[in-house]
């Protein structure tokens, strides 16, 4: 046979091998211990209370979560939050209630339900604190703002902060009233038309979780013991950091369907006490969805 021939042959062989590789799963060719990065990391969207319902039996029904090689937010979690407020336009305990929630949440027993959901290498999340909060008055670039406007501003905060990106440290970016956000330019996917928040990730492990002001989105929870709009952003918040802490870059734990660990209990809540929460933390008062429980197949407040 000739060179060409042979060349031709080997050719072929080449683009066989990458089209069966294509077609396996990426726990499939993740060696053991290493994590491998979705190709393409689209934002993981919480969806508006109305448009969940078409999917929330979907979730219901769907296998426990599954694990498909990638990192966890291992040990204790630092929290960042960025306020960019550039009139100031919150109620009047917005941020200092949304601080309180990160101050409280680390050490309960809603967090304590993502310790089941480990990685290959061994981490397991356990605990979260605040680690530091900022104030941006600066104007936004445009409205409705972009994906790329709230990753430009997480670069903003790292640069006049210092503060460092890591596989264990998030930050959330918390927009003012009325403010929309959408994913991209087509504006089909939009605050005002979709979600209630989102969790994603830029370069290596800089993870971050897009906010917008959830009282003005169709994202109440219908009861407020705080009354304050700070209680439909931090029901979503809880939603956003259970997420991210067991599926940081989105290639760890989801069930068949796509569904992460708030997903699969989005909109449920557990009984009310007098003040209208469903959680009493350090004395304060929350309502907050519950998370999915892989031990007992079920949606939680405590676990496992």
């Amino acid at each position: 046979m000739t060179k060409r021939g042979l060349s031709r042959i080997a050719s072929a062989l080449v683009i066989v091998a990458l089209a069966l590789l294509a077609l396996l799963p990426a726990s499939a060719y993740a060696a053991t211990g290493q994590y491998q990065h979705s190709r393409h990391h689209r934002p993981h969207f919480f969806f508006h209370r109305q448009a969940h319902h078409h999917t929330a039996a979907l979730a219901a029904s769907s296998n426990n979560l599954n694990y498909a090689g990638g990192p966890v937010m291992g040990g204790t979690t630092a929290v960042y939050a960025i306020f960019w407020e550039p009139t100031g336009s919150v109620s009047a305990n917005y941020n200092s209630l949304i601080q309180r929630y990160f101050n409280d949440v680390g050490g309960t027993p809603l967090y304590h339900n993502n310790t089941q959901y480990t990685d290959a290498n061994g981490n397991v999340p356990t605990n979260s604190f605040l680690a530091g909060s900022w104030v941006d008055t600066s104007a936004y670039p445009e409205s409705p703002l972009l994906d790329s406007d709230i990753q430009n501003e997480v670069t903003n905060a790292l640069n006049t902060n210092g503060w460092t990106p890591s596989i264990n440290t998030i930050f959330f970016v918390f927009l003012e009233q009325n403010q929309d956000l959408c994913f991209d330019s087509t504006y089909s996917q939009c605050a005002s038309n979709s979600f209630c928040a989102y969790h994603n990730y830029f370069g290596t492990n800089t993870i971050y979780a897009a906010m917008p002001y959830a009282a003005s989105f169709s994202c109440n929870p219908n009861t407020s013991p705080n009354t304050d709009d700070a209680d439909q952003t931090i029901n979503v918040t809880s939603h956003e950091q259970m997420e991210a802490a067991t599926d940081p870059l989105l290639n760890a734990w989801t069930d068949a369907s796509g569904q992460e660990i708030g997903d699969k209990c989005a909109w449920q809540f557990g009984p009310l006490d007098a003040a209208g929460g469903d959680v009493n933390w350090n004395g304060d008062e929350y309502i907050v969805q519950q998370e999915w429980d892989n031990a007992v197949s079920g949606c939680v407040l405590t676990g496992p």
